[in-house]
């Protein structure tokens, strides 16, 4: 195994272009990732995000522009980028009558790797306990885990994670970002893409957005929320009717002069019970932003 190189930047693409027949799939890409990072590349299907992965990861070649991942030319240097990167797509390409122990000591026979990792792995993902189980009988989320633990075999210090929430229940889901959280805090970096805006906003510290091959947006999730997201406040306001005392809310926006000076009336008459501030949700700020719904 080859001594991980290290860079600041562990993914760089610059005006990245790559276009099938008549479709362009991606389209001037640029972004930048540090060590240790986790960016979500979030964006509806279809929207360029796999294909990014495929670029990043040498599976295809650009049509114009670069990319650098963990130091190496995604397409001069390929043959070092692989032992580089971990990939886990979509699809669960996993030999389901092998035990979860089978198909990582077949991944370590297939590409040279020590089968001492095979333990480490499953430590890592939470697999020990079901480790001679045939994958078969897994969930979609063991499934998950299995996957990602397979493309840790080799140690690889840049990860890349094709819609890792897809289909998953909430226990499951919860599983796997915590198993991507303790990846990053390790050093490890990770890329992944996601329609799951919710996913994207507990695990990521930046997000892309992307549509039809383009971004529309970089930054961090809480910054996209505050610079696009309406400031609202929901009141909780006492009322009396017929007699009686009732409870009811009401938002207001916090930028709106009228909303303010009613507020403060509501105030001064003592109607007030409790304040909430609410902030957007990161898929209002996708389709506030890209103008595209999600799915």
């Amino acid at each position: 195994m080859e001594h991980q190189f290290e860079p600041e930047l562990m993914i760089e693409a610059h005006q990245l272009r790559r276009t099938f027949g008549q479709r362009q799939a991606v389209a001037d890409l640029s972004f930048s990732v540090r060590r240790g990072e986790i960016f979500g590349l979030l964006g509806p299907n279809g929207a360029g995000k796999t294909t990014t992965i495929r670029l990043l990861s040498g599976q295809i070649i650009p049509d114009s522009g670069w990319a650098r991942v963990a130091g190496c030319d995604v397409a001069r240097d390929r043959l070092r980028l692989k032992q580089r990167i971990g990939v886990v797509f979509e699809e669960q390409n996993l030999y389901e009558r092998l035990s979860a122990r089978a198909n990582l000591r077949f991944s370590c026979w297939l590409y040279g790797l020590p089968e001492k990792r095979i333990d480490e792995v499953l430590t890592l993902v939470d697999l020990r306990d079901r480790a001679r189980e045939p994958v078969g009988k897994f969930s979609q989320g063991l499934k998950q885990r299995l996957l990602i633990a397979r493309a840790l075999l080799h140690q690889p210090s840049v990860l890349f994670l094709d819609e890792p929430g897809r289909g998953l229940d909430p226990i499951s889901a919860h599983t796997v970002r915590q198993v991507i959280r303790q990846l990053s805090e390790a050093g490890t970096t990770i890329l992944l893409t996601t329609h799951l805006m919710e996913e994207a906003d507990q695990l990521c510290q930046r997000v892309a957005f992307i549509v039809n091959g383009r971004l529309v947006a970089n930054d961090t999730p809480r910054h996209l929320k505050l610079q696009h997201g309406k400031r609202l406040l929901q009141v909780t306001l006492e009322e009396q009717r017929d007699h009686s005392q009732r409870l009811c809310d009401i938002t207001l926006k916090l930028d709106d002069v009228d909303d303010q000076q009613q507020l403060t009336r509501w105030l001064s008459e003592g109607r007030v019970r409790a304040l909430h501030t609410q902030e957007a949700s990161l898929e209002e700020v996708f389709f506030h932003v890209a103008g595209v719904p999600l799915s």
